[in-house]
């Protein structure tokens, strides 16, 4: 249902904030995704880190391993499928990912050097299952509060 790609410049961040991470960004975008925190729902979420060299990421035009004091740099990147995501929503969403990263390294305000990108996968555009699946599919699963069910049927505009 959801990915969240984490890209940081290689030794960034440890094991111990990885593991963080892996819980707080799930649970960053699960409540608002499905409407509560549901335990049952957190198997729909991925979250991938990805570690670069300091000569394969760049800001302001020049490689990191060029920069004398190299800057905090990491885009945190989240899909998720066609739901009702109105910009309040997704600007929560954005704001949990950036305050748990920031608490994870230890941080008191999120560095503005990281960026997040929030991605709406259409309708018909996920596969999983070994076949195309879609948001409606799954608003049975028990996860969905009614209000997120109502929300995404009258986001993607099919009835009950």
């Amino acid at each position: 249902m959801t990915i969240i790609t984490v890209t940081a410049p290689a030794g960034r961040l440890g094991l111990a904030q990885r593991r963080l991470l892996a819980e707080s960004l799930t649970d960053a975008v699960l409540e608002p995704e499905v409407g509560q925190h549901a335990l049952a729902a957190r198997m729909g979420f991925q979250v991938h880190f990805h570690d670069l060299p300091a000569d394969c990421m760049a800001i302001g035009g020049h490689l990191l391993s060029d920069q004398d004091s190299p800057r905090d740099i990491m885009t945190i990147n989240i899909a998720v499928m066609n739901a009702a995501w109105p910009a309040e929503v997704r600007a929560a969403v954005i704001r949990n990912v950036l305050a748990r990263l920031a608490e994870a390294c230890g941080m008191p305000a999120p560095s503005p050097t990281w960026w997040v990108n929030f991605e709406i996968i259409q309708e018909g555009s996920w596969g999983s299952r070994g076949g195309v699946l879609s948001i409606l599919q799954l608003l049975d699963s028990g996860v969905f509060t009614p209000e997120r069910i109502s929300a995404i049927r009258a986001a993607i505009q099919r009835p009950a």
